[in-house]
Formats: C-alpha cells, sequence, structure tokens
C-alpha cells in the first residue's frame, strides 16, 4: 500500500510539474512592430517613411537610407534626421514586399510617396491622444537603442 501511495504522489508530482512549466512563457521582442509603427497591421516586413526617403526593417529593427552612394542599416535614424517625430510622421506599409532589399523599388515609392505624402489616417500603435493639442509632439523618442530628441518635439510646438 506504501508502494502505491508513493507511485500516486510521483505521478501527481510529474503532472504537477508538467503544468507548470507549460505556463511558463518567454517574451521576445524580435521582429515586432515598433510603437511608433501605426495600428491595424499584423504582417509587414517593412515600412517607407516619406519624409525622410527612409525604409525601416522590421524583423530586423533597422532604418535604411541612403548615405554616401550605399544603402545603410543602422538602429537609428541618420544624424540629420534626429528630430524626426516618429509618432507622427507617415508611414507607407510596404505589405506587398518580402524580399530583402525594398529600396530596389525606392525611384517608385519616392515619386509615388513624395516628401509630406500624406495617405489615409493613422494612428501610432503607442501613441494615445493628449487633451492639449498645443504639447502633442512627444518627439522621437527611438526603437531599440535609438535615442531620438528625448521628447523634446520637433521646435514648432509651444513648450
Amino acid at each position: 500500500m506504501k508502494k502505491l501511495k508513493m507511485i500516486a504522489i510521483g505521478v501527481m508530482m510529474l503532472f504537477a510539474s508538467n503544468s507548470i512549466t507549460a505556463q511558463v512563457s518567454v517574451n521576445v521582442n524580435l521582429g515586432l512592430q515598433p510603437s511608433w509603427g501605426p495600428v491595424g497591421y499584423t504582417s509587414v516586413d517593412y515600412y517607407y517613411l516619406p519624409d525622410i526617403e527612409a525604409y525601416y526593417d522590421i524583423q530586423a529593427t533597422q532604418f535604411i537610407y541612403f548615405s554616401g552612394g550605399n544603402w545603410v542599416r543602422t538602429r537609428n535614424l541618420p544624424r540629420q534626421y534626429r528630430n524626426y517625430d516618429l509618432n507622427h510622421g507617415y508611414k507607407v506599409v510596404l505589405n506587398d514586399y518580402h524580399g530583402s532589399r525594398p529600396y530596389s523599388n525606392y525611384k517608385y515609392d519616392k515619386v509615388k510617396y513624395y516628401k509630406g505624402y500624406k495617405g489615409a489616417p493613422q494612428r501610432s500603435i503607442g501613441h494615445r491622444e493628449s487633451n492639449h493639442k498645443d504639447y502633442d509632439n512627444h518627439g522621437n523618442n527611438g526603437n531599440n537603442g535609438n535615442h531620438g530628441n528625448k521628447g523634446k518635439g520637433n521646435g514648432k510646438g509651444k513648450h
């Protein structure tokens, strides 16, 4: 009888340890849309940012821009765009391109999505509406190491 109890306790402990292990989950933030990405897209690899003529690779969490005759991939925006407001800038979702060089369509993208281009209204994933519209520009808070302008805006709002 004692052996049966020990076996029963062993089996129960085995099931208990499996259920505890099954409840552990790991959240890895690779390939997720950035907080400044537009709401409503679940399967997208790249954005084109018309105002700065650059791309963003969601899987690699890198900006891709033309510099010195080459396409450069970095985690940060180029220096000349450090004050660019990613939350309010328009993002063209390239849901029809799945290669590794979105800039192969750059000549087309640059013409179709010119600087200042605004398509359908967008809301950023992490953006919350503010009751104070004059103070609504929170600046480029960055993404994965991009330090941006630390929420100092673009100098156009009343501060």
